[in-house]
């Protein structure tokens, strides 16, 4: 760790009165944990000797009789967090093993993201890859649920109500703009830089905050941090927000589009003008890379069993794996309205932010890689481009769509994930636990009794 971190940090205890070290940290399926320490002289470098000791299988990482692990301090991720009572100095963490060497854990989702930016470098000449993702989320006034042996329900109160699509709603009607202001403002405390905010399409108190583009693990840890930042200051002001992708019946769902591009010594690698929406040879690869891959992929990027709710045609959510320019109903899209050579990319639309944003982001990279290494053309598979909306044309029967549901998510991704292991970034027993993971939350919804299970077959 850069010495310039160590005094930084120091002199954020010293200028702030700090009282509290907060080291964070998320589970496989992407939830926050965090464990809490009152600051004494040197805990810093104390901290970045010794780490502190957890209980990895409460983590869902390793087995109760093998469960040992350390938490290690990013020092480059601190912040001051606006949301403590005690002055506390925040930090994301590396996940350490107790061996001698004191291994990098090969499920810690940083050590991950750093892994496939190398590989990124070795096999495709691209040294970065830039992301900007799109934060969905819904805004109630009151959420009541419960699921009992002889209960189950959800109810949502909404202080909003349109007639039909609400996108780009103007106050007084938009009842949350400033919410969103103050939530900016909160974001950037965090380094988080947004780019815009609006009204969403959905009718009944729909937001989306947009970021500018960072690199992979930045970005991952923004996505964390953005969600961590709102569920606090939602409750600050006593309201509930959600990035279900399906938190109603028959409304907008909340997706996490993610913009991407890579680049070489600060160049855009994806540019060529006159090219097809302006993407050149080594893009489309990369593009037909991640469609080819994109069933396996959404074990990933959508895995939820709610996921499948939001990715159903109707309410312009991509369901088909094709691409095209400016194109909602295709999984990639290629933004019409970009100018800046710079900035020449495609919007990945299925991802939602049930996902664990690390894993999220490294599987698609993966999938990206794989179709540079093996030249995967897009067209020549037959994913586009298409420039029709072709769900309310006549269908095409060699278009591909995404997974219906979870359980077939994880089908694919049993037939397809050699694309994953490359550079041995996703371990055998990564997957092996997420799957156990996934299947078990199938499990546990499939054989619950849904409500509307009671209006269709209570009187049969």
């Amino acid at each position: 760790m850069p010495n310039n971190y160590l005094q930084t940090c120091n002199n954020l205890i010293k200028k702030n009165k700090i009282e509290t070290i907060d080291l964070k940290c998320i589970d496989l399926t992407g939830r926050l944990h965090h464990i809490s320490l009152p600051v004494f002289p040197g805990i810093l470098d104390k901290l970045l000797k010794n780490g502190v000791g957890f209980d990895g299988s409460s983590y869902g990482f390793r087995k109760v009789e093998n469960s040992d692990m350390i938490l290690m301090p990013d020092l480059s991720t601190a912040v001051v967090d606006p949301f403590r009572e005690s002055p506390t100095l925040s930090f994301y963490s590396h996940i350490i093993l107790t061996d001698g060497k004191r291994s990098p854990f090969s499920q810690d989702v940083g050590y991950l993201a750093k892994k496939a930016e190398t590989l990124l470098k070795r096999s495709t000449g691209a040294d970065k890859s830039w992301w900007g993702p799109e934060f969905e989320f819904y805004i109630f006034s009151n959420v009541e649920y419960d699921t009992r042996t002889s209960t189950s329900f959800y109810k949502v109160e909404h202080a909003e109500e349109f007639y039909k699509k609400a996108y780009h709603a103007a106050n007084p009607f938009d009842i949350y703009d400033d919410f969103r202001d103050e939530a900016c403002k909160l974001l950037k405390l965090f380094g988080i830089n947004v780019k815009y905010h609006h009204h969403e399409t959905g009718e009944r108190g729909q937001q989306e905050i947009e970021t500018y583009f960072t690199d992979l693990l930045t970005t991952a840890d923004n996505i964390v941090s953005t969600k961590y930042a709102l569920f606090n200051f939602a409750r600050e002001k006593n309201l509930f927000i959600t990035f279900m992708p399906k938190p109603m019946y028959q409304q907008a769902g909340n997706g996490m589009h993610l913009h991407l591009y890579l680049t070489k010594n600060g160049r855009n690698v994806f540019y060529k003008k006159g090219e097809y929406g302006n993407i050149n040879e080594l893009g489309r690869y990369f593009i037909g890379g991640m469609l080819k891959h994109g069933p396996a992929l959404s074990a990933f990027t959508n895995p939820s069993t709610n996921s499948y709710k939001r990715l159903v045609p109707g309410f312009e959510a991509p369901v088909a794996l094709t691409y095209g320019s400016g194109n909602r109903a295709s999984a990639i899209r290629i933004p019409n309205y970009v100018t800046n050579p710079q900035e020449t990319r495609f919007e990945y639309r299925p991802p939602d932010a049930t996902a664990n944003p690390y894993l999220c982001l490294v599987a698609i990279l993966l999938a990206g890689i794989d179709g540079v290494v093996n030249k995967i053309d897009p067209i020549k598979e037959g994913y586009g481009p298409y420039d029709k909306n072709f769900l309310e044309s006549e269908p095409d029967a060699n278009i591909n769509f995404l997974p219906r549901n979870l359980a077939e998510a994880l089908d694919a991704l049993a037939l397809d994930n050699a694309f994953l292991r490359r550079g041995n970034i996703f371990s055998d027993e990564l997957l092996e636990q997420w799957v156990k993971i996934k299947q078990e939350e199938i499990m546990s919804i499939g054989t619950m009794p849904h409500p509307f299970e009671y209006k269709m077959y209570f009187n049969l």
